[in-house]
């Protein structure tokens, strides 16, 4: 059985003896049981919500502006959700670890781009957005003339996950629509300021006390590879080779060509040394590689012995023994391989340079460009760089058995301005990942760029393209716990575990020390979570804030109607609304594994 699915018996458990306690009158009257949320009551705190209360004309103008947005969201979100749920019913798409069920809780542990690092500042997060939106509820309340209750505090089985304020029904009856309308766009008013100041504070000087830390972040090392015998894992930074400081994967890489020695030191976190016993393997690879060659991440790689019949054990001896030819012959652990030798393409997109000049999207293998010898992604990488756009350049490429040359003009680079081809390049020759070290490098300085602090020179086009103004700065931040998807880089769970070892600490609040990481975890969450907030209570669908908004608006334009029976066209369309979201989510949670299944 699945966690979730042991989750989902341990609430039925729950609420069933709860409901039992409850029939059975154990529970006082205070403790009100709803399935798996228990909520305890008190009539103690309203004095406070009094004295919050006393600028009334500020709450009023407050809540005025948070009205305003949460109409324009709650129209938005209706467009989206129906759009989504034609298209859905249309295009079924296939079932994928996005739109998974589980996916769409934000439970940690359950929820697969949420790891259980993070549940306590989720959990923070969770329960200031609560608190802030039902004490906004409260406060407008008492602006508006609307009685409370009742307050207190929410239980999930026995976790305390968040507040509540009940006002009276009969009050709200009485109260006129602007005021209803206000004291339920409260909550989600405070949510969205909540997000802005933790989002404000997190992008400014939290973000600013935090630099990246000399050295190569290591996400982890290939199985098998030299660096993985030798001990060097996740968490990991490797600062020099053989002496020589290293800082970005460039240096990494030129520092090991420059190493002619099979066995080099490495030094580790700028404390620790290790020696490392080079050898040549195939960590990699991409279907229909021209090797014919499949490694997968689980097993032990494949060892390059030689080339062209020259014994090799580093990447320097592999460049050296394949000289300018076009195709070599390899020795390796699975057998004798005859591959040519490039970089291999497997992407070419539509109306892109490289498609122009040969007319085909499908994969195949770079061996020159410009005149330059090409032999890995490496080089062709380095030829565009020293290219420009509108330049024609030609391109020897190897495809179904035969080379070809093909002139191209070059586009525009998004990221850097240089000369483009349009194409997707796979790390490495010819199809295979080849290496004498082994470790994936941890993208540090995209995060820090992502978040608006400065990345350095490992930052990464990525973080060029996608940093820039404070609500892209927002924008980008909410996809960073499912960047593997969006943007190609491994999820971002905030600055915990081995992660904080890539990191060091300076700058407006470097007096913290390591506490500055988690700041910057509880901002970071706490934005994210109310954000979430707002946005959910914005659906125009009863209970929630947007569908208690929908129906005093509707009533607010029925009530202009010739209509003899306005109670039942209030109803009509605020039900029918109310439905037709509730359809519409159904289908974007559940349409991709019914459907698409």
């Amino acid at each position: 059985m699945n966690t979730l699915l042991w989750i989902l018996a341990g609430f039925i458990a729950y609420s069933l003896l709860a409901t039992l306690l409850r029939t059975r009158g154990i529970l006082p009257e205070y403790v009100r049981v709803q399935g798996p949320l228990m909520t305890v009551h008190t009539r103690r705190g309203r004095e406070l919500l009094d004295r919050l209360a006393t600028p009334k004309r500020f709450w009023r103008a407050w809540s005025n502006i948070g009205l305003g947005i949460a109409l324009v969201i709650m129209v938005g979100t209706f467009v989206l959700l129906v759009y989504q749920a034609v298209f859905i019913l249309n295009n079924p798409p296939a079932p994928t670890q996005v739109n998974q069920p589980q996916n769409f809780l934000v439970i940690p542990g359950v929820n697969d781009f949420l790891p259980l690092s993070v549940a306590p500042e989720i959990l923070f997060g969770l329960l200031v957005g609560l608190v802030v939106h039902e004490g906004g509820h409260g406060v407008l309340s008492r602006v508006e003339g609307i009685d409370v209750e009742s307050m207190g505090i929410v239980l999930l089985t026995i976790l305390p996950v968040g507040a509540f304020v009940e006002p009276s029904e009969e009050s709200q009856r009485r109260a006129d629509r602007g005021g209803k309308s206000r004291m339920f766009a409260a909550g989600v008013t405070n949510n969205f300021a909540v997000t802005l100041v933790a989002f404000a504070l997190l992008f400014g000087p939290v973000i600013g006390s935090i630099s990246v830390a000399p050295g190569v972040a290591v996400s982890g090392a290939y199985a098998g590879s030299p660096a993985d015998v030798a001990g060097i894992a996740s968490g990991d930074r490797v600062t020099a080779i053989e002496g020589t400081p290293v800082n970005t994967t460039q240096e990494l890489d030129a520092a090991l060509l420059d190493a002619e020695d099979q066995t080099i030191s490495v030094e580790v976190d700028g404390e620790q040394t290790v020696s490392v016993a080079r050898e040549l393997v195939v960590a990699g690879s991409v279907a229909g590689n021209p090797a014919n060659l499949t490694v997968e991440s689980d097993d032990d790689p494949i060892r390059v012995t030689a080339v062209n019949g020259t014994a090799v054990s580093t990447l320097a001896e592999f460049q050296a023994a394949v000289g300018d030819s076009r195709f070599a012959r390899l020795d390796t652990s699975a057998g004798e391989r005859t591959i040519p030798v490039g970089a291999y393409i497997t992407n070419i997109a539509v109306d892109q340079p490289l498609f122009n000049a040969t007319n085909t999207t499908e994969p195949l293998i770079i061996t020159s460009l410009g005149g330059e010898r090409i032999a890995s992604s490496t080089d062709l990488q380095e030829a565009l760089d020293r290219t420009e756009p509108g330049q024609t350049v030609p391109v020897e490429v190897y495809q179904d058995g035969s080379v070809q040359t093909y002139d191209v003009t070059l586009a525009e680079n998004p990221q850097d301005g240089n000369g483009f081809l349009g194409v997707n390049i796979f790390q490495g020759t010819s199809g295979l990942l080849l290496t004498d070290f082994g470790t994936q490098e941890y993208p540090a300085g995209t995060y820090l760029s992502l978040l608006g602090g400065d990345g350095g020179d490992e930052s990464g086009g990525v973080a060029s393209a996608l940093s820039g103004s404070p609500l892209q700065l927002v924008y980008v931040s909410l996809l960073l716990p499912l960047a593997s998807v969006v943007i190609g880089i491994p999820n971002f769970p905030g600055f915990t575990g081995d992660i904080i070892n890539f990191y060091q600490v300076g700058g407006p609040f470097g007096f913290l020390g390591g506490g500055v990481f988690l700041l910057a975890n509880l901002l970071f969450w706490t934005a994210w979570i109310n954000l979430q907030l707002g946005l959910f209570n914005c659906i125009p669908g009863y209970p929630l804030d947007g569908g208690r908004i929908l129906r005093t608006a509707a009533e607010a334009v029925v009530s202009r109607l010739p209509v003899d029976d306005r109670h039942t066209m209030v109803r009509t369309i605020t039900t029918s609304i109310g439905l037709t979201m509730l359809a519409s989510l159904l289908l974007m949670i559940f349409g991709p594994t019914v459907l698409g299944g």
